[in-house]
Formats: C-alpha cells, sequence, structure tokens
C-alpha cells in the first residue's frame, strides 16, 4: 500500500433529503465513500449537502 501522507482521493457533494439521509449516507457508503462534513446547502439547513471522499484506485 502506498504511504498514507501521499494517498490521492476523489470528492463527492450530495444534497441530503431529510426524511432520507440514513439511506443516502448508507448507500454512498456501499460504494466506498467517506462522510467528511455535512453543511446548509445553498438555500439554508433545511436542505443539508454531505461532502465526502474516498481513496483513487
Amino acid at each position: 500500500m502506498s504511504d498514507p501522507a501521499r494517498r490521492r482521493w476523489e470528492y463527492a457533494t450530495i444534497p441530503l433529503l431529510i426524511h432520507n439521509t440514513k439511506a443516502i449516507l448508507d448507500s454512498w457508503g456501499t460504494d466506498g465513500w467517506e462522510l467528511v462534513t455535512v453543511l446548509p446547502g445553498p438555500t439554508g439547513p433545511e436542505q443539508p449537502v454531505a461532502y465526502l471522499k474516498r481513496p483513487l484506485a
């Protein structure tokens, strides 16, 4: 495995639906994405945005 300090990442941002947050994050996690943070979206806290990352192959 390569040196962790030299690991390269890819990133994704996804809107979260408040009533379905767990299912959305579980789906992305199954594909190898790790949640970095969740922040309010451009229209405010009622439309949060998740920021995810995963190592490049």
